[in-house]
């Protein structure tokens, strides 16, 4: 049986669901990539791409492969649709937008980018123009220019003072409007309603009844043999393979029902001792050395 390399961790979990399919069909097969490409008219490089989980592939690809080995292409082509249609989901990162004032790679300094107007130059030579640029030069040495900051500085400072004195007039009557009749200041209004909590659903509480009937081990979760569970996956299935891999003495951490990192570590430290593929996904190869 071939030792296959770990699928991408971001590959989700519906076409994960299809690689492991199209890995079991071609290692069941007992043909060679060389031989499977000869077979289905699809490069080696390329069944080399679909099998590890890099590329999808396409439906008519599935098909031939269902073709050479002998297995119906029904319900093989439907998980392929669902595969597909996640596969499709993905949507590539969008560029980000031209920030205001950067220059467009490879354009001369001093180019800007389309669409965007020059910053304005300060203007010269009328003294006495509040945001102006002070004219520099000879003939404004001596004590005009230090007179006209002097004026710039006391009209700012006016109209902060200004701006003060009408937001503690505007404070003042909106106190007095909130109160009421008798002279007692109403309760000011909240802005929001205050926030609630909400605790987290209570996870479903699984406990191992491990027990051995008719020569196979069960755990009171699930009786299936033939579930395919890969990372991100959740139900009593899940948990019936955690209590299995901690019975064969591999921890899958806790018996919550959900394919982590550390269950998923478990379930290819058992394949591996069992001579299976070391993909970390329990199908019906891994449910018989669970169960076994």
């Amino acid at each position: 049986m071939s030792r296959w390399k770990g699928l991408p961790a971001e590959l989700d979990p519906s076409t994960r669901n299809l690689v492991v399919r199209l890995r079991r069909l071609k290692d069941h097969s007992g043909l060679s990539l060389r031989q499977l490409a000869a077979r289905t008219g699809y490069s080696t490089s390329s069944w080399e791409r679909y099998l590890g989980g890099r590329s999808l592939p396409p439906r008519e690809a599935v098909e031939s492969l269902a073709s050479v080995t002998g297995e119906d292409p029904t319900r093989l082509l439907a998980v392929w649709e669902v595969a597909a249609e996640a596969w499709s989901g993905r949507t590539a990162t969008a560029p980000a937008a031209p920030v205001a004032g950067a220059l467009r790679a490879g354009a001369p300094a001093g180019e800007q980018d389309q669409g965007q107007a020059p910053e304005p130059a300060a203007e010269t030579g009328r003294a006495g123009s509040i945001g102006l640029v002070d004219p520099v030069g000879p003939a404004c040495a001596g004590a005009e220019p230090a007179r006209g900051r002097a004026f710039h500085v006391a009209v700012a400072a006016g109209v902060v003072a200004v701006a003060l004195t009408a937001s503690a007039v505007v404070v003042l009557a909106g106190r007095v409007g909130t109160e009421d009749v008798r002279g007692t200041a109403a309760p000011p209004a909240s802005s929001a309603a205050p926030a609630t909590v909400s605790p987290p659903p209570d996870l479903p509480a699984y406990t191992c009844r491990v027990e051995r009937i008719d020569g196979l081990w069960y755990a009171g979760q699930s009786t299936t043999r033939d579930a395919i569970l890969a990372n991100g996956y959740a139900g009593p299935e899940v948990a019936e393979a955690q209590c299995l891999l901690s019975r064969a003495g591999y921890s899958p951490g806790d018996i919550d029902g959900i394919v982590g990192p550390v269950t998923e570590r478990a379930v290819k430290r058992l394949q591996a001792e069992a001579d299976l593929v070391v993909d970390g996904i329990v199908g019906p190869h891994t449910w018989g050395a669970l169960r076994g």
